[in-house]
């Protein structure tokens, strides 16, 4: 049996340039370490991110003190468990804390030990990590999520919705989804210099030009996948990501302009834009306790990918909740959203028995981690949002499903999305 011998953690910055933890596991003379993100635009329900609101010298941002919990508390408790056991572990993380959003040690420090440790037991096992989840056999790779205009709380720009994002769907291989999509991106980049706006890139590398209607945007983006040789809604499709919880104010929503409207005529503006640029894919079109107008717009539209995001928190409790309620068809998962491999594991298998599409997801505040790549393959996810082909920690992600999809070989195939 191979032991934890020790945990370190320590500082690191993430793609925001804020600090965060990473924590190296150590067994066997071998050790792995991982890096837990954060998010900006965060669901109330989420687990709890200790930082050190007191600690002028970092602006409130450092994570001295759950470090010193890793370098001590969690240690000390994990000295002698079984790397391989990865569902004792993450009880005795679990345990440990004593809270159900994990405020006494902080979500942020349980994850960054949680990731490693399951690394660390690919690692001495010598097999590749997307082996070591829930599929043993028959992987697929999931379809990229592609974030290529960034709006809400990603940019200052003046765009209500948050990503706009392309799906390809005519993809055959993982290979030709990134193509689709570089050539997409690269006739944006030219649409967007001619109408004399910047190039430059939010927080997950999409482009945040100085447009302030989601028309507008929309426009751009049909044109591109035009430009590009594709047809939209067909070969590639339009996926939206309105992180309505910015935008509701007493029960009324600022989606579609910066004008408050009631919830009915919310929807009707939804399915303008679903009919009119082929929209296949919604995430948090409402807010996280808005439950009624979640399953009213369930109601109203049909073949679209309905996500919720704020609204589940990667929580098997308040997933539980939306199935009863209609609220969605698909959930959005974000291991920092709950804390554990293990319990973001159990909320992927009961996502998938009740037949949601699972959908594993970066954080706007990133880093060169790349373990939601291993992760989306392992869990027979068939979508993956790990934002643009810009920035590195980006990248990162794809480059590594490129690997995964070279050593699966001829076995390699698409995730099924319809």
């Amino acid at each position: 049996m191979s032991k934890i011998l020790k945990i370190r953690a320590r500082q690191v910055f993430d793609s925001r340039g804020n600090p965060t933890i990473e924590a190296e596991v150590y067994s066997n003379n071998e050790s792995a370490s991982a890096i837990c993100p954060s998010g900006a635009s965060t669901g109330t329900y989420e687990a709890f991110e200790k930082r050190d609101r007191n600690n002028k010298k970092y602006l409130g941002k450092s994570v001295l003190n759950a470090i010193n919990l890793v370098n001590s508390k969690i240690s000390n408790k994990l000295k002698g468990a079984n790397i391989h056991d990865q569902t004792r572990i993450d009880t005795i993380l679990i345990n440990l804390d004593g809270t159900k959003k994990k405020t006494n040690l902080g979500a942020n420090a349980i994850l960054a030990v949680s990731m490693a440790s399951k690394k660390l037991s690919a690692k001495i096992k010598k097999i590749p990590l997307y082996k070591t989840f829930l599929v043993k056999n028959n992987f697929k790779l999931p379809y990229p999520l592609m974030n290529i205009i960034n709006g809400g709380a990603h940019a200052n720009n003046g765009l209500r919705i948050q990503e706009f994002m392309i799906r390809p769907d005519k993809a055959t291989s993982f290979s030709e989804a990134m193509r689709i999509c570089f050539l997409v991106i690269n006739n944006l980049r030219d649409l967007i210099k001619k109408k004399g706006l910047s190039t430059s890139v939010g927080d997950e590398g999409g482009f945040a030009p100085m447009i302030n209607s989601n028309e507008k945007a929309l426009d751009l983006v049909v044109s591109a996948i035009e430009n590009a040789g594709f047809k939209n809604g067909r070969d590639v499709s339009i996926c939206l990501d309105v992180a309505a919880n910015e935008l509701f104010k007493n029960n009324k929503y600022s989606i579609h302009s910066s004008k408050f409207i009631s919830v009915e005529q919310t929807i009707k503006k939804y399915q303008k834009i679903i009919n009119k640029y082929k929209i296949k894919s919604i995430e948090d079109p409402f807010g996280e306790n808005d439950w009624t107008s979640w399953n009213s717009l369930m109601k109203s539209i049909k073949n679209v990918q309905v996500v919720g995001d704020d609204l589940y928190v990667t929580n098997l409790e308040r997933l539980k909740k939306g199935f009863l309620n209609n609220s969605s068809n698909s959930i959005l998962i974000k291991l920092n959203q709950i804390g554990t491999v293990s319990e973001t594991l159990e909320v992927i298998k009961f996502a998938q028995i009740i037949g949601y599409k699972t959908i594993i997801s970066h954080r706007s505040g990133d880093s060169e981690d790349t373990f939601i790549a291993d992760l989306a393959v392992g869990t027979n996810s068939n979508q993956i949002k790990t934002g643009s082909l810009a920035r590195s920690e980006r990248v990162a992600k794809y480059n590594q499903l490129i690997r995964i999809e070279e050593e699966l070989g001829k076995k390699a195939k698409m995730n099924k999305i319809h």
